[in-house]
């Protein structure tokens, strides 16, 4: 009897004719056909078109675990200088919401050590802290949003809610959106990687989970000694002729299994067996610093075979060249509910070379106009002292966690640089004019990645949910 496609079902005309043609199915079942995310994109990593020409193509974000104190850094107040140790105002200190802080605390300007003040950087002006010599020297390609505020106040939901739009672990992170919206323009990598110096932070991998969307989208941890990824290296004895084979019977099980059931996790492990077996050949590459010229490893501070974070943005520079779409840095050690001065100094030292040297690099190379470089922390620090501070220079001070006010920055992918959006009151307490909520700024941040904020959805539990959840307005203002 001859077969024909009127004779026979789609799923029976597969099982009579093979695999062969089965995985031809397969790759148009798991293909795009729209960016809002219909069942036939969610075992895919194959890069799709954004929703309008895009400013940037990749994006790396550098996250401050613990929340720098951003009036050390970027956020210079002279009247909270001159008032340094006085008591707070009243009615500014009752009207928030503090971590730690119960009873009137005095105000705790920057120190006065020479090393803390501010100086107009570049041609722009920009006023950078002296803790930041190296970002002084690419003012002019920063911007910073001096107005930004969150829903939360601790630690892990606050970070939970800056990379997911959401207080609490279930929805995916930005990097999961992006990598769902947009895929990756290199099958041999993950979409989205994670780099990490430190402890994890205290949302854990959640950070960058996928919550609902397919785990396919979830971001990929790579690790700077041992495997970079966990169980990338065959085990003992086996060849990778043996894998390869090993691997081509599963998937031929998963394919039929997905032809069964429709399950998009199926899709998943299919993607997810594939992608790790070209891994094996393209990670180790990837990991191998040492392999950069004696020039960039001084300009960004790295020692190969360490684990630092110079080191990280390095990596973070060479995932991008291979084209993938989103690169995660979390960098632990910010908190700082006592000895602020001193904890900022030393963090401070830590990230300003390497950061300033991303940002060279990426402009030397032509990739800083398609790279959003963006720095954030969960949360700011308040202008009040944490811990006695009676006359103004306890070193032991610390500042505790503060939502209503901080600052973040961004540069290249499409940004004007060289200027601050946004401000603060005299004591850097309250915002002053152009508040930026976290919905506004990932709103901006898929907009410079091409994407209508409002139009990529996945649908879930019987309604649409975005990362901007119901609310996001793009920053307009601050758009080349």
């Amino acid at each position: 009897m001859s077969i024909t496609p009127t004779s026979l079902g789609r799923r029976a005309l597969l099982q009579q004719t093979g695999f062969g043609l089965g995985a031809f199915a397969l790759s148009q079942l798991l293909q795009s056909e729209s960016i809002a995310g219909s069942a036939s994109s969610k075992g895919t990593l194959a890069a799709r078109p954004p929703h309008f020409p895009a400013k940037a193509k990749s994006i790396i974000y550098l996250h401050m675990v613990g929340a720098p104190s951003h009036l050390d850094l970027y956020d210079l107040k002279p009247e909270l200088q001159r008032r340094n140790g006085e008591p707070c105002p009243k009615e500014l200190f009752e009207s928030g919401k503090f971590a730690f802080v119960r009873d009137l605390p005095n105000l705790l300007g920057t120190s006065t050590d020479k090393k803390y003040q501010f100086t107009r950087s570049g041609q722009s002006g920009l006023p950078l802290s002296n803790l930041l010599p190296h970002l002084q020297g690419v003012a002019d390609e920063l911007t910073l949003i001096k107005s930004l505020h969150t829903d939360e106040f601790n630690h892990g939901p606050a970070q939970m809610f800056m990379l997911s739009g959401f207080g609490r672990f279930g929805r995916p992170s930005i990097g999961s959106w992006l990598n769902y919206g947009l895929g990756t323009e290199n099958q041999d990598l993950p979409g989205f990687v994670v780099l990490i110096t430190g402890n994890v932070l205290g949302a854990g991998s959640p950070a960058w989970g996928s919550g609902f969307l397919p785990s396919v989208y979830q971001g990929v941890e790579f690790r700077s000694q041992g495997d970079p990824v966990l169980f990338l290296s065959n085990p003992k004895g086996m060849v990778p002729k043996s894998r390869r084979a090993v691997i081509d019977t599963v998937n031929q099980l998963n394919r039929e299994q997905l032809l069964d059931i429709g399950d998009p996790e199926i899709a998943t492990r299919i993607s997810q067996y594939e992608l790790a077996y070209r891994m094996q050949t393209s990670v180790p590459e990837l990991m191998d610093i040492s392999a950069e010229p004696t020039s960039i490893h001084e300009m960004y501070g790295t020692k190969p075979g360490q684990t630092s974070f110079a080191n990280n943005c390095l990596l973070a520079r060479r995932l991008v060249e291979r084209g993938v779409r989103f690169v995660q840095l979390f960098d632990q050690g910010w908190d700082a509910h006592g000895s602020v001065f001193n904890n900022i100094a030393n963090k401070a030292r830590q990230v300003d070379q390497p950061i300033a040297a991303l940002i060279r690099d990426l402009r030397q190379r032509g990739l800083l106009d398609s790279t959003l470089v963006v720095w954030s922390a969960e949360f700011g620090r308040t202008p009040f002292a944490q811990g006695k501070n009676s006359e103004g220079n306890d070193t032991k001070a610390g500042r505790d966690h503060h939502k209503d006010a901080f600052t973040v920055w961004v540069a290249g992918g499409g940004t004007k640089g060289g200027m601050s959006y946004g401000s603060t009151d005299e004591l850097g307490y309250t915002i002053a004019e152009k508040p930026v909520h976290v919905h506004d700024f990932n709103a901006t941040l898929l907009h410079l990645m091409g994407i209508n904020h409002e139009r990529l959805t996945f649908r879930y539990q019987g309604r649409q949910y975005r990362l901007t959840d119901v609310e996001g307005h793009v920053v307009r203002d601050i758009l080349a």
